[in-house]
């Protein structure tokens, strides 16, 4: 009898290491010469992120610090879409990043469309806002997983509910 296995393919961000991640950029940026008496923020929303700084080369450097804090906390810096720049009052500069939760129906397409043409012997089927793979054999959705993770889908991907 052979029974079916099955793993999710989900774009998760874990919102609580998102806020200590931004909570550890702020305390670098205080403790940095070259912010001394700047005005620079870092705001939390409920979906996104607004960073503030005096000039374009310093909302560059907040964000690179950032995305820095973001990947030492495990969070993958595709997980952030960054807006466009914006000018703001007094000639400062203002970006928003959008956190990218769930998967697309057009990113899981092209994901599916890639696993298929592998040809290995699994089902793809876009559950959502996350994808489940399923086969007979473990052998072939660990062969899966590997093909997604060689990719780059320009989204941060896990692996859950591995059956």
């Amino acid at each position: 009898m052979a029974t079916a296995h099955s793993f999710d393919v989900v774009s998760d961000v874990d919102m609580q290491e998102v806020d200590n991640a931004i909570n550890q950029a702020l305390k670098e940026i205080k403790q940095r010469y070259d912010f001394k008496n700047t005005i620079t923020e870092i705001k939390l929303g409920k979906e996104d992120i607004k960073i503030i700084s005096d000039d374009d080369f310093k909302l560059k450097s907040v964000i690179e610090v950032l995305i820095a804090k973001l990947i030492k906390r495990g969070i993958s810096g595709k997980a952030l879409d960054l807006g466009k720049q914006d000018v703001a009052t007094l000639g400062s500069a203002r970006q928003t990043a959008k956190i990218i939760k769930g998967i697309s129906t057009e990113k899981a397409k092209k994901i599916i469309a890639e696993i298929k043409s592998s040809k290995i012997k699994v089902q793809a089927q876009i559950m959502d806002n996350q994808l489940r793979i399923s086969g007979k054999n473990l052998d072939d959705l660990q062969e899966v997983m590997a093909l997604i993770k060689s990719k780059d889908f320009d989204i941060a991907l896990q692996f859950t509910n591995f059956r």
